[in-house]
């Protein structure tokens, strides 16, 4: 095929404009008979010969010499050299011709290079014309077939023989088992097995390498084993077959145990295969070692030549992440194929160096569809969507086979862009394509359509079948994207009621998705029995569902527990100990988190840009102003780490300074960033200067933020919330007009609290609980009760125009208060009280909490978008800092 060049920046392919795709087909076969349920107990032939009884030897040839016999032979064997089936067909004219249609020798030779020139209809033409058709006849023929597709024919030509009773041999034998190992029938299998123990060919090394090959193929690796300790005779082609059987069910220590009795019993010499196997199983089970030791085996051996060894090598160190031993093996390789380009492609991909791999991509001598499709796969998973679309507009544009791969990729990437239009046209190119029915590719539609916020779409793909018809891909993908569009409880209803139909698949993925919703809904006993979930199948070996339940169980307020999860862990990677950093900072542990860091640099482990960017915050919740270690911190990122700070990081910083006052070298700090300051740095800057009633500062800050987005109404809140805690009533009251005026709305507020196992929302003044009586005179008699302990209501946190006694109303009905409320109604005494808000707690309910803990002497966690308030006999964790 041509070649095809990437281009990082090409825009986006127009998916309406590509060429009709062409598909190519695998040619007919013909049908000899109708097909026997039971092979072995047909009484009747259903090949019928040309002469009913086949005679045990070939008619004597009175006019053709052994010289003819061997002119005609050659050039067969010419006809197969040269590819040529016109010279086959003229030695088939010839023998017509001349009437020598009894000379089985030249038929069954005839018949031979017929197959392997791949005419396989034309061979059994041939096979249909002979007179007196022998063993070698129906062995060349079964053979023939099983190797090229025909596998089901090869079957039942097996069956003609052995009805008519042509005594099958051993070629006959590995010819039949070697179309049962196609077809993977391993009942079949099994029958030509007893036959080849009752007529006595187990003695053959051929017959015994097909059966252990068909076990091995079927997965079942007793049986492989079992007839291996049997079998009188072994050769390297034996182990081989074992060795592979062993590996592919990924018993990778008995390979190497296999490995050492095949070298120190048997005495065999190893080949490339028994080393591209062993190569495999280093790779699967990461053993470095062994797969060094095989490395310089095959340099001793001289086997290093050998393209399957090489490319298994590749393979190996790409696995190991071992990226200099890859590039040196690739470049010192004087003989490369198609698969040594792509398995160093992959590799690049894998290490996420994606020029490297594109660049090796567009050197590849030859490309083909396996190639094509992993550089868009790698694409995909670097995150490149932009290329992978370029990639597959190509790809159709130069014909490319496409596979269900292809397509699943192409979408996946669409996902990655989350843009509704590219995602509507891809959706539609795979619907007229026709795979739009495939469980794999479907799921992948969901999972695009969830990303690109076609909620709805998605939703009437998931429910266009059955439900317990659907696919458990496609229930993991829409559970997963409820969750990613911040509608976790839709995602735990979904996923209870896949659960309990028994039609969803539970694995590591969808595990750790739900544990994040568990996390977000702070339901920890939903949580917990998802935690136990994972223990009994097994999942706490994968890191990633480890670090979602620690994560869970932060977010659910219990560190306790959440800091156990991570000390069980075997090997915690960077992920978990930035998991157990940010879990501090969400319940304002500052000191803690910078002990962890501690210890994460006494186990050796190097940070990454989200380790400072958690580091950075810790400095807002320890005990003593620690900016000046803060500041070394923030320089040391790329003196002594290597990482360039982002604009978040900035942003972080600044609040840093400015939650300990240092407001003017704050806007220093953002005046002279080397890069441009986004509107998160100022707005950092904004949120200090409320806490520090600074208006002036605020001001600048504000119209920073406003010149970049002037449409954000989270800004005039921040600034309306400045004026009112310096006490500016009238500039507050400005702010709110105009928010008004440009029709601003606040984002939905609400509050919810789980009892009995069931989430409870409530929204401002919402009176649609079916308690919202016995919840609303609660409420009435906690204010009353905190209005007399010294309570005052701070209406500057209500944003409508109305009179001073109606602003009362609309903050003594908050969601926050609501949901408390209902808490401390349904639970009992002594009993903490968990509350989650999706928005920053405002400063009268934090307030008016405070004031609650002592008159109910009851402990109150609220966790809000900024963290845990904890409160209790009248003061909060967060040190009224909010």
């Amino acid at each position: 095929m041509s070649a095809i060049i990437l281009h990082p920046l090409n825009p986006i392919p127009t998916i309406s404009s590509l060429p009709q795709l062409i598909i190519s087909s695998k040619p007919p076969k013909i049908s000899l008979k109708p097909k026997t349920p039971y092979f072995f107990n047909s009484k009747k032939p259903i090949f019928t010969p040309k002469i009913q009884t086949l005679p045990i030897k070939n008619p004597s040839l009175t006019d053709f010499d052994d010289a003819h016999v061997t002119n005609f032979t050659d050039l067969l064997r010419l006809s197969v050299q040269e590819n040529d089936i016109y010279l086959a067909k003229a030695v088939h004219a010839s023998l017509v011709k001349l009437g020598h249609e009894g000379d089985t020798r030249l038929w069954n030779a005839l018949l031979v290079a017929c197959l392997k020139l791949g005419f396989n209809d034309y061979a059994y033409k041939v096979f249909d014309c002979m007179s007196c058709p022998d063993v070698v006849s129906f062995s060349s023929l079964v053979s023939g077939f099983a190797k090229s597709g025909w596998e089901d024919e090869a079957v039942q030509l097996f069956v003609d023989m052995i009805s008519l009773g042509v005594e099958a041999n051993e070629y006959s034998y590995v010819g039949i088992l070697s179309a049962c190992i196609q077809l993977g029938s391993l009942s079949l299998g099994s029958q030509v097995h007893g036959l080849v123990v009752k007529l006595g060919y187990l003695d053959s090394v051929y017959v015994t390498n097909a059966l252990l090959g068909l076990y091995g193929k079927c997965g079942c690796l007793d049986s492989v084993l079992s007839l291996f300790s049997e079998v009188p005779r072994r050769d390297i082609a034996t182990w081989n077959t074992v060795l592979s059987s062993v590996v592919k069910e990924s018993i990778y220590e008995k390979s190497f145990e296999l490995f050492r009795c095949m070298w120190q019993i048997d005495g065999f010499r190893v080949d490339h295969f028994t080393l591209s196997t062993l190569l495999v199983a280093c790779s699967g089970s990461l053993a470095s070692m062994n797969g060094r030791e095989i490395h310089a085996h095959a340099l001793k051996s001289g086997l290093l030549t050998r393209l399957s060894v090489g490319n298994a090598l590749i393979r190996f160190y790409s696995k190991c992440r071992n990226v200099s031993s890859v590039v040196s093996l690739f470049e010192s390789m004087h003989l490369k194929d198609i698969i040594t380009w792509t398995e160093m492609m992959m590799a690049y991909m894998a290490f996420g160096l994606v020029d490297k791999a594109v660049e090796t991509f567009n050197r590849m001598p030859e490309k083909n569809s396996v190639s094509c499709n992993a550089v868009l796969g790698g694409l995909c998973q670097n995150g490149r969507g932009i290329m992978a679309l370029n990639m597959f507009s190509k790809m159709v544009e130069k014909g490319v086979e496409l596979t269900d791969f292809t397509l699943a990729s192409v979408v996946n990437a669409c996902g990655l862009l989350r843009e509704k239009r590219t995602s509507e046209m891809i959706q539609g190119f795979v619907i007229k394509f026709g795979s739009g029915s495939n469980d794999y590719i479907e799921s992948a539609m969901v999972d695009m359509s969830t990303r690109c916020g076609r909620m709805s779409d998605a939703e009437k793909m998931f429910r266009s079948r059955p439900l317990n018809q659907s696919s458990p891909l496609i229930w993991t993908s829409m559970i997963c994207g409820y969750a990613r569009n911040g509608q976790p409880y839709e995602s735990a209803s979904l996923y209870c009621l896949g659960y309990s139909e028994g039609t969803m698949a539970v694995d590591e993925v969808l595990s750790a998705s739900v544990l994040g919703v568990c996390g977000t809904l702070g339901s920890s006993v939903f949580g917990g029995q998802v935690h136990c979930h994972a223990i009994k199948s097994g999942f706490l070996s994968d890191t990633v569902v480890e670090n979602a339940i620690m994560s869970m169980y932060f977010k659910c307020g219990n560190i306790k527990e959440a800091t156990a999860v991570f000390k069980a862990m075997p090997t915690p990677d960077i992920v978990s100990w930035n998991g157990l950093m940010a879990g501090y900072i969400l319940h304002r542990q500052g000191d803690l988190t910078l002990t962890a860091w501690e210890e994460m640099q006494q186990a050796g482990l190097p940070p990454d840009s989200t380790t400072f960017l958690i580091l950075l915050s810790a400095y807002k919740y320890t005990i003593s102003d620690l900016v000046y270690d803060c500041r070394k911190l923030f320089v040391s990122m790329n003196a002594v780490y290597g990482v360039e700070p982002a604009s978040e990081h900035y942003a972080t910083f600044v609040s840093v300074l400015g939650f300990w006052g240092h407001l003017e070298e704050a806007e220093e700090v953002i005046i002279r960033m080397p890069i441009q300051p986004e509107p998160s740095v100022w707005r950092a800057l904004l949120d200090s200067c409320r806490i520090h009633m600074n208006t002036d500062i605020g001001k600048r800050a504000a119209k920073q933020i406003l010149l970049s987005e002037p449409q954000d109404p989270s800004t005039y809140i921040l600034v309306s919330n400045l004026f009112s805690a310096s006490g500016r009533w009238h500039c507050s009251e400005m702010i709110k007009e105009k928010m008004r005026e440009k029709g601003f709305r606040k984002l939905p507020v609400r509050s919810w609290i789980f009892h009995q196992n069931r989430a409870h929302f409530f929204f401002a003044r919402d009176k649609s609980h079916f308690q919202s009586k016995d919840i609303n005179k609660g409420l009435e008699i906690l204010v009353m009760e905190c209005l007399k302990a010294g309570y005052v209501p701070d209406t500057s946190f209500v944003l409508h125009e109305v009179e001073e006694y109606q602003k009362k109303d609309f903050l003594f009905y908050h969601s926050a208060k609501l949901a408390v409320t209902y808490g401390l109604l349904m639970t009992e005494p002594g009993k903490i009280i968990r509350v989650m808000k999706n928005v920053i707690l405002c400063g009268d309910c934090h307030t008016f909490f405070k004031y609650v803990s002592v008159i109910t002497k009851r402990e109150i966690h609220v966790r809000d978008s900024s963290g845990f308030h904890c409160f209790w006999n009248g003061q909060c964790s967060c040190k009224d800092y909010r």
